[in-house]
């Protein structure tokens, strides 16, 4: 074993500090060096203690989590997860942490959640182990500003994109979709992220992004120019509708470890579309959509997955890669023109990887 993730807790709260110290010190491979009641005693407590990973509280006195955030991502870059309380007023503040550089974010514990707190000591250790591996000042250099890219025009030939992410998607999917054109494919989403969330994130996508954005309800009907985002409580599924396809939504049992599940859209689409299905993996940790994807190139369809350089976490499409499931494999800025190419059926969307048997 290597050394331990070494963390510091930022909340103003004594109890939560208290409750993410014991939750994190569970796991032999995390220690916690110190905690911090205000972004002032925190700032010291960095410069001292150099920690590998930062949790920071959204809201706290004297200064707020998202002033913080930005001063640390301008001053010292480093794997920070938001400690966020699950209202909309608490997501959109979320999100917008993710965008200025946070890796991810947590449910505000409570202390009477005493049935609830097994399993987020699980989810906490793993995303605190995820962040530490991240390259955030490389992203910090790497990433351009984002510009809306009209000029290409699209010939859908009928075709459906379908992309699943999780860590890291957030900005990622907001880089992809803000270089594609107003009339794009129908773009079916699935990002893992909880209820209440998701409504958020699909109306911040929707003021920025240069088609229509919102999150799917059950019996939509999938048009051109239009992206929909599955729900944070329910499975999102492509369906013929019609004479086209609709997007169909379940609250069956996770699936890959996640509801929403990317491998429940990718098989959907492989199942219903077939060949004229084109299938984007994007960052994120696990293995989530590994196989529906390599379902859906089985089915003929198009896909394409990020590369390592540009992934803040290589997970899921590492996974999709080694399983032969990914055609062509390109950097984020890559992937709006990979997927036009894709649409227009031509010869470099497809790469000579060939299939490999799921594991």
């Amino acid at each position: 074993m290597g050394k331990p993730v070494r963390v510091l807790i930022v909340d103003d709260s004594a109890l939560i500090r208290q409750l993410l110290t014991t939750l994190l010190s569970a796991d032999p491979g995390i220690e916690v060096v110190g905690t911090a009641a205000d972004p002032y005693v925190a700032r010291e407590r960095i410069k001292a203690l150099n920690p590998d990973v930062v949790t920071l509280d959204v809201e706290m006195p004297h200064m707020d989590g998202i002033s913080f955030l930005r001063k640390i991502m301008a001053l010292r870059p480093m794997p920070v997860i938001m400690i966020s309380t699950l209202t909309k007023a608490g997501a959109d503040v979320t999100l917008e942490a993710l965008e200025i550089g946070a890796v991810d974010f947590i449910a505000k514990p409570s202390a009477d959640a005493a049935h609830a707190l097994p399993a987020l000591a699980g989810e906490l250790q793993a995303k605190v182990k995820a962040a530490a591996r991240t390259r955030i000042a490389a992203r910090a250099a790497m990433m351009p500003p984002k510009v809306k890219n009209v000029a290409r025009l699209v010939r859908p030939n009928g075709r459906i994109v379908a992309i699943g992410a999780s860590t890291g998607g957030v900005e990622a999917l907001k880089t992809v979709l803000m270089n594609l054109p107003a009339d794009c494919p129908p773009i079916v989403i699935t990002q893992h992220m909880p209820p209440r969330f998701t409504a958020a994130f699909a109306q911040r996508l929707n003021r920025e992004c240069p088609m229509s954005v919102k999150e799917a309800a059950d019996g939509d009907v999938l048009a051109q120019g239009h992206v929909y985002i599955a729900p944070g409580s329910h499975h999102l599924q492509v369906v013929k509708s019609g004479t086209g396809y609709g997007c169909a939504l379940n609250d069956g049992p996770p699936v890959t470890g996640h509801r929403p599940s990317v491998d429940v859209l990718f098989r959907s689409v492989a199942r219903a579309i077939g060949r004229s299905g084109i299938g984007v993996i994007l960052t994120g940790m696990g293995k989530d959509g590994a196989d529906g994807l390599l379902e859906l190139r089985k089915a003929g369809g198009q896909t394409i997955g990020q590369d390592e350089a540009s992934s803040l976490i290589y997970g899921m499409p590492h996974v999709a890669f080694e399983r032969g499931a990914v055609m062509r494999q390109c950097s984020l800025n890559q992937i709006a023109d990979a997927i036009l190419d894709a649409c227009e059926g031509k010869p470099e969307s497809r790469a000579p990887r060939p299939v490999a048997q799921a594991v």
